[in-house]
């Protein structure tokens, strides 16, 4: 048994007593940096030469970890201003009762592009879609799984998103770029995902509770100022502004006004920016809006930073070599994104997580494509997405269990496994053009 298989071995047993002890998969992924480490050491690389490799991997992702900050920030900042209320109020008033499972989809892609969290979307805009649903006895499969692809949307091509930063800062490619490459290989699966959630809910409607919502009238001023922060980043957006500017911008403006709106004091601004929003504890406000605060990304930090260390030592050792020669014969057969997609299938599942599969994925792929711009599309389009169809992984367990829906919502939502399935089918048929081109 080679060193490689054995160290993989461990590491893969690691993971897997976490996912069954329920324990924080943080624990094995500091047993992995372990095992990478006496791994370099038995090829024959020093002590040295083994932590430059970890600090070289953790410097690929010092740009979004400032972004993390940014996030953290942004996230508590909207609540205290009344950003994230003003949206969820106005944004009930939308929904047609007829299409109410295409209006949760829609809604979430709405809110979940706006932050760039699913987690945050589903916490906030899925919770209430879902509590609708329920009280209206609709299929809480379907509207489980109208919430779940809404909320990865914007996971997946928000410039505020901390996955499709991280795909930047693997890959060195532009954020904005990425976005209008994702805009088009995702349109077509977008569309059918909206033809989709009509025909199968059957015309079954639901009226919202405007109860629910008036409690963001009651506590928070909904002037549309509050929206300034928002269309902030919007705009900037469009003119292509760097995204930690464009953060800072928003921040500084939501934080005015939630002095200006809200008589927010500048000592409670403070501790909310670290700590995150806090309504009274046991209130229905506290249930929908607590969150966000620098302190909430903590935990994404370090998964992120650890899972980045281990690109060094895969990057200089053969560790991976086995698994790359594996992919690399059947890559003429399966087609480059083929093979990412099988290479993140594999990652997602033992990793339980989206960044690590992510960064797998990548190390795995990484010489499939000759435009880093390609490979980051790629990427985007399978194991970002693919992440949360894991049902024992954390990027879907955890806004399946948010909204209280049955963990088999996973199939209804679309979105999730339609772009992977529609460019996998795209790529195959350019591939085959191409031999028949060849051959005449």
């Amino acid at each position: 048994m080679t060193a490689e298989t054995i160290t993989l071995g461990l590491f893969l047993i690691g993971l897997g007593l976490c996912i069954i002890s329920g324990t924080e998969v943080l624990y094995a992924l500091i047993f992995g940096m372990a095992c990478f480490f006496f791994y370099s050491l038995k090829k024959g690389f020093t002590v040295r030469a083994t932590c430059s490799m970890f600090l070289e991997g953790m410097s690929r992702v010092t740009n979004i970890l400032i972004i993390f900050v940014f996030i953290g920030s942004l996230t508590a900042v909207w609540r205290i201003c009344g950003t994230i209320p003003f949206i969820l109020y106005h944004a009930m008033g939308l929904i047609e009762p007829r299409y109410f499972v295409l209006c949760t989809f829609l809604l979430c892609s709405m809110m979940s592009f706006l932050t760039g969290t699913s987690f945050g979307t589903v916490s906030t805009m899925g919770v209430i879609c879902m509590l609708i649903s329920n009280t209206a006895g609709l299929n809480p499969l379907l509207t489980g799984g109208a919430v779940l692809s809404g909320i990865f949307f914007g996971d997946r091509c928000s410039p505020m998103s901390s996955s499709a930063q991280l795909v930047c800062s693997l890959t060195g490619t532009d954020i904005y770029t990425n976005i209008k490459n994702m805009m088009r290989s995702g349109l077509i699966p977008f569309l059918l995902c909206v033809v989709l959630y009509i025909v199968l809910a059957g015309g079954a409607g639901a009226d919202p509770d405007l109860s629910m919502v008036s409690l963001f009238e009651e506590n928070f001023s909904l002037h549309w100022a509050a929206a300034i922060p928002a269309l902030l980043i919007l705009v900037l957006a469009l003119f292509r502004v760097d995204v930690k500017y464009a953060m800072a911008a928003s921040i500084l403006s939501a934080s005015v006004i939630a002095f200006a709106l809200q008589g927010t004091t500048p000592p409670v601004l403070l501790v909310t920016l670290l700590r995150g929003y806090r309504a009274e504890t046991g209130t229905e406000l506290a249930r929908l809006l607590n969150g966000g605060g620098i302190t909430s990304m903590v935990s994404a930090g370090f998964l992120v930073l650890i899972s980045s260390s281990y690109s060094g030592v895969f990057s200089r050792t053969p560790i991976l070599s086995g698994i790359k020669g594996a992919l690399g014969r059947v890559s003429g057969l399966l087609t480059p994104f083929g093979t990412v997609t099988a290479a993140s299938i594999l990652s997602c599942a033992v990793s339980c997580n989206q960044t690590l599969g992510t960064i797998l994925t990548f190390q795995i792929c990484e010489d499939l494509y000759e435009k880093k711009e390609e490979l980051a599309l790629a990427l985007e389009d399978t194991a970002i997405l693919l992440a949360a169809l894991v049902p024992w992984g954390i990027a879907g367990a955890v806004p399946v269990a948010a909204i209280g829906a049955p963990l088999s919502c996973l199939f209804y939502a679309f979105y999730l496994y339609l772009i992977t399935v529609w460019n996998l089918l795209a790529a195959v048929w350019k591939a085959r053009r191409h031999r028949r081109t060849e051959r005449v």
